[in-house]
């Protein structure tokens, strides 16, 4: 066990399983105590490595993120702290890595419920090698003015005011992380201040004791006065009186053993600790009391008297010259956080993204306004989750049962139009599937699916402006375009196509009107006449029938219905139906363990 001084204003720490709230806190509290270097130089993060972006002030700063505790080390060797807060199930293998590694020399546990076994084995080895441990289920600990573990003194509104940004007279050293907050306000009140507060841990065999920090507070010629707060249980105390009787400490120490309230209770009681639990007189918080009290300790009546025996020590240091007086200093001001700032109005920020279609920021999801739970429970299916993300609105059963059709429809059209193609090549290039996917997505556009967007708008056009069939082609012909919707490479008028059989079937019998698909019939009979191959497809029959749908269903205005059609929305449908057949095929060639995709030569005309 170390004798003197663990901690200065350059000691700097490794930090064990990243938390995001205790590392800043030290880092707060560095910057309020006027520290040149932050007090964390690495995070342990096991199977990460990196950067972790944090506050120093004002300043942002990038720590280091490594995977393992031997590479830590090696990387920052002046990092002789080592703060863990592993779970209590691999706390211990984790803190005996950190003893054996040369250039650590105090480990502090955060976790309780560390095995005994484990812990008693930790305490033996950090004993033989003249090391440290604090905890297991500790805070942590304090220097005033110069370092702080974790979590300890709390927020930095406390800190301020115990005074902890600078250096005071007082070693206090306890069991409880919670009641050293409650001390470190006494001590501040009725004295100059703490030099150094450490909290022991409440676990039944702590890795250093109340006595051996105390011995080492002895020797700290800036610490003048001693405050100590035992506990019930345990015979900690009782080594601290020895070492008083025998005048191992020099210094005014004033003690209190909490748990006086016990004797109360006509059964044996347990307080918080693991340890606080007595074992039997000697044990109990009145024998250790007056224990202390016998061997020469500053013991007051209550605890309620704790804090009048602390300040009548303290002035008495005072009028004896032991104390010189503290000058006062003002702590920077911490800059606060922007989302504490937002959330307590004091400041305006401005967003960077719109949303308005989704919200995962409650207790489960939302989508526009829709809870998940309530999509789940009302058996809604992939029809009405579009309908919720893309129209903002729960559309009628007929409608997203329409739209789920047209995804089964348009899944897939066999493995040689140009997105399959392109899906399976790459595939057989051994490329991973978001990669597979894309390559065919890439190919969607004009003539390959984005035929549906052009149907709409161009049929709706012409119903709307009264163009009977005749005037519709001609006037398309004159353009130089071809009208959306018509044509198809195999079907023909007496050959037609399935699909669009069945889409005009479900809204001649669903919807409540079909008038711009009758229109898209009335155009195919005169296009037929022109050639047999000039049929309706399934661009066609799904643009023209999500028109009806969209005006049909009273649920969309004019200017919404031609918003829908501008932005896109149809070649989406073809976008998110034609997916699911493209990670099939990519699925399909890698079970099949195609090999690098070739195209013959024969395939090529070779020209000059």
């Amino acid at each position: 066990m170390a004798t003197g001084q663990i901690f200065s204003r350059t000691t700097q720490a490794l930090f064990y399983n990243y938390k995001q709230l205790p590392i800043q806190r030290m880092l707060d509290f560095d910057f309020l105590c006027g520290r040149e270097t932050p007090s964390v130089a690495g995070i342990i993060n096991p199977g990460a490595e990196g950067f972790q972006k944090l506050f120093f002030g004002q300043e942002e700063i990038a720590i280091p993120v490594h995977s393992t505790i031997e590479a830590a080390c090696a990387a920052h060797p002046t990092a002789d702290v080592f703060i863990n807060f592993a779970s209590f199930r691999s706390a211990a293998a984790s803190s005996k890595l950190a003893l054996k590694q040369p250039t650590i020399r105090v480990v502090a546990i955060i976790a309780e419920g560390v095995p005994e076994s484990d812990t008693k084995e930790l305490i033996s080895y950090a004993r033989s090698n003249n090391k440290v441990v604090i905890g297991p289920a500790t805070v942590g600990g304090i220097q005033a003015g110069a370092f702080k573990i974790g979590d300890t003194a709390g927020t930095i509104d406390n800190i301020i005011q115990c005074k902890l940004y600078r250096p005071g007279s007082v070693g206090f050293v306890s069991k409880s992380g919670g009641m050293s907050n409650e001390l470190y306000n006494t001590i501040a009140r009725v004295t100059d201040g703490l030099y150094e507060g450490i909290a022991i841990g409440g676990d039944v065999f702590p890795g250093s004791t109340l006595s051996d920090h105390v011995l080492r507070f002895n020797n700290i010629p800036q610490i003048k006065m001693i405050v100590v707060l035992g506990e019930l249980g345990g015979r900690d105390e009782y080594s601290l009186v020895e070492a008083l009787k025998s005048g191992k400490i020099s210094k005014p120490v004033c003690a209190w053993v909490s748990g006086t309230c016990a004797t109360l209770f006509k059964s044996e009681v347990q307080f918080g600790h693991a340890g606080a639990k007595s074992g039997g007189e000697m044990e109990s918080a009145q024998a250790k009391n007056q224990a202390l009290k016998d061997a020469g300790a500053v013991v007051p009546t209550s605890f309620e008297s704790f804090e009048t025996s602390i300040k009548e020590t303290y002035e008495k240091l005072a009028e004896e010259g032991k104390i010189a007086p503290v000058k006062e200093i003002t702590p920077p001001q911490i800059p606060e956080d922007l989302n504490s700032a937002i959330k307590s109005g004091k400041v305006r920020a401005p967003t960077h993204i719109i949303s308005t279609i989704s919200d995962d920021r409650g207790e489960e999801p939302c989508y526009a306004g829709v809870p998940m739970s309530t999509i789940v429970e009302k058996g809604m299916g992939v029809g009405d989750v579009i309908s919720l993300l893309w129209f903002k609105r729960s559309l009628p059963r007929y409608c997203t049962q329409f739209i789920e059709i047209c995804i089964m429809l348009c899944a897939d059209h066999g493995p040689c139009v140009s997105g399959a193609h392109n899906t399976i090549v790459t595939a057989r290039a051994g490329k991973d599937l978001v990669s597979c996917l894309v390559s065919g997505l890439l190919t969607i556009g004009p003539r390959f699916g984005g035929a549906v967007d052009d149907a709409a708008r161009y049929f709706k056009d012409a119903y709307d402006r009264n163009l009977t069939p005749y005037e519709f082609v001609e006037s398309m012909k004159k353009k130089g375009i071809r009208v959306p919707g018509i044509g198809h490479r195999i079907k023909r008028g007496d050959n037609r196509d399935k699909r669009v059989e069945l889409l005009q079937l479900f809204a001649r019998t669903n919807f409540p009107s079909t008038k711009y698909m009758e229109y898209a019939v009335e155009v195919e009979t005169y296009t037929l006449s022109k050639s047999n191959n000039l049929v309706m497809n399934v661009d066609g029959a799904i643009g023209t029938l999500f028109m009806d749908l969209l005006s049909g269903s009273g649920m969309f205005s004019k200017q919404e219905i031609d918003e829908i059609v501008n932005i896109g929305y149809l070649n989406g449908l073809f976008v998110l139906a034609r997916s699911i057949g493209l990670i099939g095929h990519t699925f399909d060639q890698k079970r099949l363990k195609q090999p690098l995709y070739r195209h013959p030569w024969e395939d090529v005309l070779y020209t000059k």
